[in-house]
């Protein structure tokens, strides 16, 4: 039997999750989520900080979530990176695929546009954007795009990049 967990329960639990164990963003000096250095972080980002590993459908996940304190004294995720490795992730339209399953998208629906990372090719839209660094290993930077617009989302991309 396999136990399947819908990504909005995962969602909530990662919640959860960053409620107990978040800890203070460190500003001034690169981010770093498994090999892959962030140079890059909006201004006004959430201080509170949590990492957290996962696995999905064959895939590896390793995330850093940036969260802020809501005035009634809820959170609410600012932006959040997840480093991707699974052998089903071996090219963009792979990874689309793993990505339309894992977020419970229409692939016909979801309505993507290319995006050139300097590391690989990739796809985004509103407040999302991702990419296959090579076969097997992806990256996906998600901001709240209520808070930042397509030009923070390309400047933090283009600021992510592999630490080897």
């Amino acid at each position: 039997m396999i136990l399947r967990i819908p990504p909005t329960l995962v969602l909530v639990l990662t919640a959860l999750l960053l409620t107990a164990s978040a800890r203070p963003a460190v500003r001034g000096s690169p981010e770093e989520v498994d090999g892959f250095v962030l140079t890059h972080l909006p201004h006004g980002i959430g201080t509170g900080v949590a990492d957290f590993r996962t696995e999905w459908g064959g895939v590896a996940f390793a995330s850093r979530v940036w969260e802020r304190r809501l005035p009634d004294g809820g959170h609410r995720v600012d932006a959040k990176v997840n480093v991707m490795r699974g052998e089903r992730l071996r090219d963009l339209a792979s990874l689309r695929a793993f990505l339309a399953e894992y977020h419970e998208h229409d692939p016909d629906d979801w309505h993507l546009v290319a995006f050139e990372h300097p590391e690989g090719h990739g796809l985004r839209t509103s407040g999302f954007v991702f990419w296959l660094v090579r076969p097997g290993t992806a990256v996906s930077i998600r901001l709240d795009p209520e808070r930042f617009g397509a030009a923070e989302l390309t400047r933090t991309a283009l600021g992510t990049k592999s630490a080897g």
